[in-house]
């Protein structure tokens, strides 16, 4: 159990880790970034951070003897680097939950081992194995790199009449699955905890809308049913426990209707704190946050009630120009990532508008 005064390492410094070090700050605790990039938007709120690779012994060796605790704020940190840290410090979550949900292949594996629904896959290696996956599954299907690849990136949808070989190649021909298309109603996740001891809380299911594949807005309550609720729930128990999870967790899941009854799909799991999670920071007693600082400090998690309706928009590329505008809106929370440049597709910050309940 850390206590009040000990350091947080955290690998990676994008948003994320921005957001998990203000948090830890007023818990008493500090954080120290590990990031191969310059100017990286969490070394500014942090009390200390290393700028080196992580394949970089020598620099993560002496990045374990800072901190108390390590975690990451994104799923592609290597395996190798989150195996040698903790060999020397406590690393959360662990490096088999990080081995399993960046491999894509793996990930359904591992979530159809468990009795859980997913989309039809099949793994593809080449031009043979993905006409013979496309004749099992059918089109459309999906077709995505095992590993890497987030906002769309690293993924191709096949339709009737393309050419599979070249969406193949337009992917880089890497190790890659294949999944079948879900006809689904609406996009939706749970974002939940789990601690060492296996204390678990989950937030309320959040309603997904996407926009060229990447997250526009989330909303808080889903229209979902309460069984919908309930099951998702329980999936996210199952999977927080059979990965001996230890931190804040996302499932993404597809919203379905069969027979004028709802259900859900897993898509992916997010071995971290999540974008559709951000309405937490305002909307929810303890913030995702704070809740994945508490889960692996080893202390109490927090209460998840939502504070009314809750609406989170993301602020994408020049969007965030409008800062100004969102500060005159009465009720609007803003949240700005400190990135340098505003790129289009960049995730330059976010706001959380709250509702009275209808």
């Amino acid at each position: 159990m850390l206590k009040p005064g000990d350091t947080i390492g955290i690998l990676g410094g994008g948003q994320l880790a921005r957001m998990i070090a203000l948090a830890a700050a007023p818990l008493g605790l500090k954080a120290h970034i590990y990031a191969p990039e310059d100017g990286s938007p969490a070394f500014d709120v942090a009390s200390a951070h290393t700028r080196a690779a992580y394949d970089d012994l020598a620099a993560l060796e002496r990045f374990a003897g800072a901190v108390d605790v390590v975690t990451y704020e994104f799923e592609n940190v290597p395996v190798y680097t989150a195996d040698f840290l903790a060999r020397h410090v406590p690393v959360h979550p662990g490096p088999h939950a990080l081995g399993i949900t960046q491999d894509r292949l793996e990930e359904k594996e591992f979530v159809s081992g468990l009795n859980i629904k997913t989309a039809p896959f099949a793994a593809v290696h080449d031009e043979a194995e993905l006409e013979a996956a496309l004749n099992r599954i059918g089109r459309p299907a999906v077709l995505k790199t095992r590993r890497f690849g987030y906002d769309g990136k690293g993924q191709a949808i096949i339709r009737e009449g393309d050419d599979a070989a070249a969406k193949f190649a337009h992917i880089g021909r890497h190790p890659s699955i294949l999944e079948g298309f879900v006809p689904f109603e609406r996009e939706v996740s749970i974002v939940a905890a789990r601690t060492e001891d296996g204390r678990f809380e989950a937030y309320e299911v959040t309603q997904n809308e996407h926009r060229h594949h990447i997250l526009h807005r989330s909303t808080v309550p889903a229209d979902v049913s309460p069984a919908v609720a309930a099951v998702s729930r329980e999936i996210a128990r199952r999977i927080g426990e059979a990965l001996g999870y230890v931190g804040v967790f996302a499932v993404e899941m597809f919203l379905v209707v069969v027979d004028g009854a709802q259900g859900v799909i897993v898509n992916e799991i997010a071995p971290r704190v999540h974008n559709s999670g951000h309405w937490t920071l305002d909307g929810a007693v303890t913030s995702q946050f704070e809740q994945h600082v508490r889960a692996i400090a080893g202390w109490p998690l927090g209460a998840v009630e939502r504070y009314g309706r809750v609406e989170m928009t993301n602020l994408i590329g020049d969007e965030a120009d409008d800062w100004l505008a969102v500060l005159e809106e009465p009720g609007a929370h803003l949240h700005l990532y400190g990135k340098e440049e505003a790129r289009p597709g960049r995730k330059m910050g976010h706001v959380t508008r709250i509702f009275d309940e209808d």
